[in-house]
C-alpha cells in the first residue's frame, strides 16, 4: 500500500505523519508535491543537515525521538511538535525555552502501558500523580498523549495498548493520541489515534 492509498482510506480526524528520518531532502520534496506537510525527525543534527529542513517551505516539523535534555533548546527552536516528551522535568526544561524563545511547541506526552526496556515514557500512575502540576505549565500546548507498542504483539494486544492510550487521553480530556506505525497503525486508527507516525511504508527502505 503506497502513500497515496493510505491517504485516501484515512478516516476524518486522522492525520498521517511523515517519518522522513533516514530519508533524503528529495524523498521528503517528493512527499511534499504529493500534499504531505507533516514531517517527523528523531534526530537533531541530521534534521539540521537536510537543506529542506533548513528552508521556509510551509513544512511542519515534528520531534519524536528521544529527547537528549542539552538538545532542548534546538528541538523547542526548530520544531513546532514535540511527540516524545517523557518526563516531568523535561516537561518543565521545554516550558522554560518556550517562554524564552517566546514560542508556544504542540507537546505529547509519552506514555509508557507495558514492561519494555526499550521504551521510555510516563507510567499511568506517574502521569495520574503528577496530571496536576502538568496542567499548569506555561508555555507549552499539550495536545495530548503518545505511545510506542513493544515490538512483536499481535493485532489483539495492540489493539488493547492503544485503547488503553485512548480511554487515558479522554479522561484527561486531551483531543490527541500519537500512535500507530507502520506494523500496527490500522489498530491504531480503530482505537482513535489522531497521528499515525509512517516511515518506510511511504517512503520505501531507508538508506540508514
Amino acid at each position: 500500500m503506497n502513500y497515496l492509498e493510505i491517504k485516501k482510506i484515512l478516516p476524518k480526524g486522522v492525520n498521517l505523519l511523515a517519518v522522513s528520518k533516514g530519508f533524503k531532502s528529495s524523498d521528503i520534496e517528493y512527499m511534499q508535491s504529493l500534499g504531505q506537510i507533516d514531517f517527523g525527525e528523531s534526530k537533531v543534527q541530521e534534521a539540521m543537515q537536510k537543506p529542506v529542513f533548513q528552508i521556509d517551505n510551509n513544512l511542519i516539523w515534528h520531534f519524536i525521538g528521544r529527547i537528549q535534555t542539552n538538545k532542548i533548546r534546538k528541538i523547542v527552536k526548530h520544531f513546532d511538535f514535540i511527540h516524545s516528551v517523557d518526563s516531568y522535568k523535561k516537561l518543565l526544561k521545554i516550558s522554560e525555552v518556550a517562554i524564552e524563545l517566546q514560542k508556544i511547541p504542540n507537546v505529547f506526552i509519552q506514555v509508557k502501558l507495558a514492561k519494555d526496556p526499550e521504551k521510555a515514557g510516563f507510567s499511568y500512575a506517574e502521569l495520574m500523580a503528577n496530571w496536576d502540576q502538568i496542567k499548569q505549565i506555561k508555555g507549552i500546548k499539550i495536545n495530548g498523549l503518545m505511545t510506542i507498542n513493544p515490538k512483536g504483539l499481535n493485532a489483539e494486544s495492540n489493539l488493547e495498548l492503544f485503547n488503553k492510550c485512548r480511554l487515558i487521553a479522554d479522561n484527561l480530556e486531551l483531543p490527541d493520541c500519537s500512535m500507530g506505525m507502520s506494523n500496527d497503525w490500522e489498530e491504531a486508527i480503530k482505537a482513535g489515534s489522531t497521528w499515525i507516525r509512517l516511515g518506510s511504508l511511504i517512503f520505501g527502505q531507508r538508506y540508514s
